[in-house]
């Protein structure tokens, strides 16, 4: 990890641009109050997180795996639809991965259908990190094979050249090592400059420690970490500074899948435009940070769909 900010004046990069890396498949969810009927609708945290920097005016890159079949087409109108770049993904002659969403009372769980899918045919872009203010790593991607290692090396050269940022967004399923995949994450976390973590995905990475503290000790290395927990709000740790809290808005909950992206999306958006990157943050602006992002995350929870709504101008 650095601790040097790569944008900011003369540094010849726009704070703005952001490269995603990873996913981009269908999510199936239930359809209304029958949950036998499934609807398709495009996601993976990564797309998520693009789409939705897209619509709070962020210049975001993704760089993925498009299936070549209606899905994947489907995927892509949707991506340049909101206005991400797509000139960095590739559209192997593979079909797209799907995942099972299975919303209930205490979050979302998913079953997922991966292997041999374009979704994880990521190309190598790690030449490129260097153009963006920051680059983004996390989801499945991050610990799905043969991306997992892509991943890997784009994190290495952002962190040596930028800002790196982590959603480590902790999936369990039959198909994945957790040994691994666990492993995979924390590697990441340890190279972030910037990482937003849920309470559940700390606990299961550092099991042995409340998320608190796990959230000191990452901040205490440097990096901007922000704790979520749902409807209990979000916190924000930077070093040698006391935490900083906000509450969740209060909305209707429709819909929760996509939450916990659109809260990323914002926290980037936020960061791009208001500090060029800088990451050791006053109350103030750690305040700001988390009521912007937390605002971004309730636009989703309140409307079906995962695209959020810009709640302040940035």
């Amino acid at each position: 990890m650095t601790d040097s900010s790569p944008s900011g004046p003369g540094s010849g990069r726009d704070p703005r641009s952001v490269l995603v890396l990873g996913e981009a498949l269908v999510d199936l969810v239930p359809a209304g109050e029958d949950a036998a009927v499934r609807v398709a609708q495009p996601g993976g945290a990564p797309a998520n997180v693009a789409v939705g920097l897209a619509r709070l005016g962020g210049r975001p890159s993704f760089v993925g795996g498009l299936g070549d079949d209606a899905f994947g087409n489907r995927i892509e109108a949707w991506l340049t639809g909101a206005g991400v770049d797509l000139s960095l993904s590739a559209r192997p002659p593979l079909p797209t991965a799907l995942a099972v969403a299975d919303p209930g009372d205490h979050g979302n769980t998913y079953r997922f259908h991966l292997g041999d899918t374009a979704t994880f045919a990521l190309p190598d872009r790690t030449a490129e990190v260097s153009r963006f203010g920051a680059v983004y790593v996390g989801g499945l991607a991050a610990v799905v094979e043969p991306a997992a290692e892509v991943v890997a090396a784009t994190a290495r050269a952002a962190a040596r050249s930028g800002v790196l940022a982590v959603d480590p967004n902790v999936r369990e399923d039959r198909t994945l090592d957790p040994v691994r995949s666990l492993e995979r994450l924390r590697g990441l976390c340890a190279l972030a400059r910037v990482v937003k973590a849920s309470d559940e995905d700390l606990v299961r990475l550092w099991p042995d420690a409340e998320p608190e503290a796990s959230c000191r000790r990452l901040a205490g290395q440097g990096r901007l970490v922000v704790l979520t927990r749902g409807a209990r709000g979000a916190t924000a740790y930077v070093r040698d500074a006391p935490a900083v809290s906000v509450p969740a808005l209060a909305v209707r909950v429709v819909n929760t899948i996509g939450a916990g992206d659109a809260f990323m999306a914002g926290m980037l958006a936020w960061l791009g435009a208001e500090t060029g990157w800088r990451t050791e943050l006053s109350d103030a602006e750690a305040r700001a940070m988390l009521g912007y992002s937390a605002a971004t995350a309730a636009s989703v929870c309140a409307r079906a769909g995962t695209e959020p709504t810009a709640p302040l101008g940035v």
